[in-house]
């Protein structure tokens, strides 16, 4: 009777297919299903290739840092050539005052020159620039005056990277003479000081040069 019951009972079963659930991953196959990579995306690469360019970066790798000078900065009255002028110039008076060169800080000339009277004229073109009564001792290794002789000196500002440089020429000729600082808080009537090489200048004891800036262009 037992026996029937349970023949009865499996019968239904003998022919039905059981279906078998896949067994967990574990370990190390799992991790290496959790850290596979998308495949790689031609949408993405196209993305950055179109992507535009930083300035920054372009302008601080950029060896051409010379700030755009009006055109009247860049033609003074005096248009020698650069032939014309190493034929006049030395190879230091050239190296400073055509390719913007500076001397060593407490070699030059006119350092620790303080004469009672007279005038400063550029190396170059003999144009004055500073008179007697304009320098000072400033400490800094170079002539300093605190003003030059109207017109005759001209500005160039610089502010590449947000940094204020000024660069002074000779307003004749165009030869650097070196920078301006200011509000460095000497006591001068102007709190400025023209940094000047010694090389770019030329001492005259005639004060009376200084009305003509002009005068031997």
């Amino acid at each position: 009777m037992r026996s029937q019951l349970s023949r009865n009972l499996l019968s239904p079963l003998k022919h039905q297919t059981i279906p078998l659930r896949p067994a967990p991953t574990f370990g190390f196959s799992r991790f290496l299903s959790s850290t596979r990579k998308p495949p790689h995306s031609k949408t993405s690469t196209k993305a950055l290739l179109a992507a535009p360019t930083i300035p920054f970066f372009g302008a601080f790798f950029s060896s051409n840092h010379s700030p755009v000078k009006p055109a009247d900065a860049m033609s003074p009255p005096d248009k020698r050539s650069e032939d014309e002028w190493r034929a006049v110039l030395n190879p230091e008076q050239f190296r400073i005052l055509r390719e913007k060169g500076t001397e060593r800080a407490g070699t030059g000339e006119y350092d620790s020159h303080y004469p009672s009277k007279g005038v400063y004229n550029c190396a170059g073109c003999d144009a004055p620039l500073y008179t007697a009564d304009h320098k000072f001792k400033s400490g800094c290794g170079w002539p300093a005056y605190f003003d030059s002789i109207p017109g005759a000196v001209t500005r160039h500002v610089d502010n590449t990277f947000g940094m204020k440089r000024t660069e002074i020429v000779c307003s004749n000729c165009g030869g650097h003479l070196g920078h301006v600082f200011e509000g460095e808080g000497y006591p001068t009537p102007t709190d400025e000081r023209h940094c000047v090489n010694s090389v770019s200048l030329r001492f005259t004891e005639d004060a009376s040069a200084a009305k003509n800036p002009q005068a031997k262009a």
